[in-house]
């Protein structure tokens, strides 16, 4: 789907689709343990959040240099681009990384080969948005974004992702306060696994200004009430949701309920590599499932920009918000 878009919530290392896994491993000399891509591709059927990191942190050795990542991100910038996104506010997991031996300016100089030259390459503008692992320490958070600060112009914003359940957001009060401090932007994964004190928590705690997932915000009415009041966006991951098993089957997806309630949903692709499709492939499987007319389409369509970190180019941002409304189905 060619409706113009803004993806706020994408993983860039969640973009290595097989082929582009493999060509990297015999870069690198690396050995997969699966034969063909086929074989690799049949691995992608998930039980849970953790059966899935623990494919999407394997194929990582496949990343070693910044040719890699910025090979990485032009694969998924010409794909997005293709699906109608214009904006893209990109995910990175440094620590996973650095745990490699693979350092900090190798990730970001690599992904910003790609990045810097990706309105001309591909028409689509982008922000770069370092996440810390939940599972690892709040130490280790702290050293990464000390690390970070020698490429913080390039940095819009924090994310916490990773296993959910058991991490609280109130695990990283401290790195966050110092972003802040910093000027960066902050978002979290909350809501996905974890329970809605989780997401109560990353706006409280963190003070974070979206909330990544944040789809069990519906067991409790007063959150959905603040949400909707404080206009919160949520940055919704239909297929991932199915494909990590928090939602059955895409038909009972609570997405146009939410819609219904007043809340700011956008929809985006998480891991797109694994979870069967990209941004407008996310919007065709909600139209398809859900029975969302154009005009609902074309709300979520706003909702991406006006949730987006465009603050220093509203110019922009009204370009693309015109893009939409003028769009014809």
């Amino acid at each position: 789907m060619s409706l113009p878009k803004a993806e706020l919530h994408l993983h860039i290392e969640g973009t290595l689709e097989p082929e582009l896994a493999f060509e990297l491993a015999a870069r690198n000399g690396v050995e997969l343990p699966y034969a063909s891509t086929d074989e690799l591709r049949k691995a992608y059927d998930f039980e849970d959040l953790q059966s899935f990191l623990n494919l999407y942190y394997e194929l990582m050795a496949v990343l070693r240099t910044e040719q890699d990542f910025e090979d990485l991100a032009n694969a998924y910038l010409a794909r997005a681009a293709a699906q109608g996104v214009r904006h893209a506010e990109i995910f990175f997991d440094p620590q996973a990384h650095i745990a490699r031996g693979v350092g900090m300016g190798t990730v970001v100089e690599g992904l910003w080969r790609a990045l810097a030259r990706s309105a001309d390459n591909h028409g689509v503008s982008t922000q770069l948005i370092m996440c810390f692992l939940r599972d690892e320490s709040a130490e280790s958070a702290l050293e990464t974004l000390e690390a970070a600060k020698p490429y913080l112009d390039r940095i819009v914003g924090v994310g916490l992702d990773s296993a959910e359940v058991g991490h609280p957001p109130v695990k990283f009060r401290e790195v966050y306060e110092v972003a802040a401090s910093l000027g960066l932007r902050r978002v979290a994964h909350a809501g996905e696994e974890g329970p809605p004190e989780y997401i109560v928590e990353a706006l409280d705690v963190l003070g974070v200004e979206r909330i990544d997932h944040g789809l069990r915000c519906v067991e409790s009415p007063e959150l959905v009430a603040r949400l909707v009041r404080d206009r919160v966006p949520l940055t919704l991951c239909p297929l991932s949701n199915v494909r990590l098993r928090t939602v059955d089957v895409l038909g009972d997806h609570p997405l146009p309920a939410m819609m219904d309630a007043g809340l700011l949903c956008t929809v985006n692709s998480d891991d797109p590599a694994y979870f069967g499709g990209y941004a407008g492939d996310n919007f065709e499987a909600v139209r398809s499932a859900l029975g969302l007319g154009d005009e609902r389409l074309r709300e979520l369509a706003r909702n991406s920009f006006l949730a987006s970190f465009l603050e220093h180019d509203e110019e922009l941002r009204a370009r693309y918000l015109a893009e939409v409304d003028a769009y014809e189905f």
